[in-house]
């Protein structure tokens, strides 16, 4: 089809292998699965390609990773070849990037758009997964994987009101695809995560008036974002392939120095000029590994946090808005750090007001406007940045049933329980690609997927050649590891914040840190040797 779409399969089809999600990871799993030559259908809910970068097309949407880091490395020639415009890459030319890759390696075939999975149950008899999507069509298939996102299912607070609002609002994870003109229009945007502090300047040099609601304020640095240094491409491309593998053995799956000394051992003078130079640079990776034990104990992160405010306090006019957009209440780097381009610089704008609904809650959306505890505001649009069910909901989204029809959601319901991140003990061939358990949403995420899908499909290359069909993660080996997850997060400052790292963002959701803080590189070795070992602490069977 010209649009790229393959036609739905008819039902009862069945396939090697079945991958929800057309992100980084669905594509890169057709091109590893075609390899190992099996037939792969993927689903995809969009009408393109892209993931994340297909449905968050907001003013300002940009990633936080630098663009020559936030890329593919398995073909050389494409990492030789794309030349990225900008230091930090925006949302469009991310997917520009992505449509330019399914076109490359002729994956478009394998994808189905427009369509979302709705249940996937393990049938014991045959050894497949059933896999039903919002159209009515059945699918089967001997593997199953989830390449679905850590977030990706967006939450909009349940504010009463909404449906009498007479403006218009968006989410910003679900934007419009066409450009939406704040000129003259009164907007309230609410929420100050990663998103909102994207947005908020965009809004501001087009509205009339900007009201933010901010609830928490959020640690933010600069990007010093700019067009891409062409000799810095030069020499950088010139070494990738050690750079890449650095990426992978390091700690955030970005190449950076390590600290070699804790906070006490060099002086305030040595440590201001260490922070200057990190915040000068821009980003956040060499500021949070300034020093060894900045994520470790509150004494030591208390110099690098204040660094950070007394920044904010220098930019901002206002003493009372400085003072607000101050985190106080969780550790630097315990929630992922934004990354901006004049964000703070936005509140000495005349046309932007900031609203502290931590102190005067929003009660409701009228259709006006909104109201909080203590004022009514008028407003033509709405903007929410608010946020997603992260790492486990677009999960718990699907009814995914394993062995004996036990629901992946009933299992989860004191928190997720993975082995490696990478499967679910009574869940059979069932692969999550960055689930919870592994470093995901702690890392540049592609190095991330690159290594879980490449670990998934040497896993299946393997059970192929042994004349093996069916890998299970053992009860025993994901209790373990799930210990270990909250071990290591333990010994560091993460658990201590309320972040949607730890689901605290979702009404209900049992509070526990998913993510593994043990770094990438500590990880994918951890990987390695558990295949070495023969699939240690998985079921391997015919």
């Amino acid at each position: 089809m010209a649009n790229g779409t393959s036609a739905p399969a008819p039902t009862g089809t069945h396939y090697d292998a079945i991958v929800v999600g057309a992100g980084f990871s669905g594509l890169y799993l057709i091109y590893q699965l075609r390899k190992l030559g099996m037939s792969v259908h993927v689903i995809e809910a969009g009408a393109g390609v892209g993931g994340t970068w297909y449905w968050n097309r907001y003013p300002g949407a940009r990633c936080d990773v630098e663009s020559m880091e936030y890329c593919y490395s398995f073909d050389d020639a494409l990492q030789q070849e794309w030349q990225w415009t900008e230091r930090y890459p925006q949302q469009a030319e991310i997917l520009t990037y992505l449509n330019h890759v399914a076109d490359r390696f002729q994956l478009r075939s394998a994808i189905e758009l427009n369509t979302r999975v709705t249940a996937a149950h393990y049938q014991e008899s045959s050894k497949t997964w059933k896999v039903r999507t919002d159209k009515g069509t059945e699918y089967t298939s001997t593997f199953c994987i989830m390449a679905s996102g850590c977030l990706s299912t967006v939450r909009v607070p349940p504010f009463p009101g909404i449906e009498r609002f007479k403006g218009t609002w968006h989410h910003t994870a679900r934007w419009p695809h066409t450009p939406v003109d704040f000129t003259g229009q009164r907007v309230g945007v609410i929420g100050t995560g990663s998103t909102g502090i994207q947005v908020i300047p965009q809004v501001a040099a087009q509205a009339k008036h900007l009201h933010v609601f901010q609830r928490t304020p959020n640690f933010s640095v600069p990007a010093h974002n700019g067009p891409l240094d062409r000799d810095y491409e030069r020499d950088l491309k010139a070494r990738y392939a050690a750079h890449r593998q650095a990426g992978r053995e390091s700690m955030f799956g970005i190449p950076c120095d390590m600290p070699t000394l804790m906070v006490n051992q060099a002086s305030a003078e040595e440590r201001e000029a260490k922070f200057e130079a990190a915040w000068a640079y821009g980003g956040a990776t060499r500021l949070l590994l300034a020093y060894m034990d900045l994520l470790v104990t509150d004494e030591a992160n208390d110099t690098v946090a204040n660094f950070v405010r007394n920044k904010i306090r220098a930019v901002v006019k206002d003493p009372q808005v400085a003072d607000l957009l101050c985190p106080t209440d969780h550790p630097l780097g315990t929630k992922r750090i934004c990354v901006d381009s004049n964000y703070y610089a936005t509140y000495n704008r005349p046309n932007v007001t900031l609203v502290d609904v931590r102190s005067s809650p929003i009660e409701e959306i009228t259709a006006t406007g909104l109201k909080t505890r203590d004022a009514n505001y008028d407003l033509d649009v709405l903007v929410f940045a608010t946020g997603f069910d992260a790492m486990t909901g677009s999960l718990n989204a699907i009814d995914i049933q394993g062995r004996g029809g036990v629901k992946l959601k009933a299992q989860w319901e004191d928190g997720p329980k993975t082995y490696l991140g990478l499967m679910v003990s009574g869940f059979p061939n069932l692969f999550t690609v960055t689930g919870p358990g592994s470093p995901s949403v702690l890392s540049n995420v592609v190095v991330s997927i690159e290594q879980h899908i490449e670990w998934i499909t040497n896993c299946i290359a393997h059970l192929r050649a042994q004349g093996l069909n069916t890998i299970e993660a053992s009860a025993e080996a994901q209790e373990k590891w799930v210990q270990h997850v909250t071990d290591v997060g333990n010994t560091t400052l993460f658990p201590k914040a309320n972040s949607w790292y730890t689901g605290a963002n979702i009404p209900g959701k049992k509070k526990i840190f998913m993510p593994y803080v043990g770094g990438v590189g500590p990880y994918a070795q951890i990987c390695s040797d558990v295949a070495q070992k023969n699939y240690e602490g998985f079921v391997l069977s015919a």
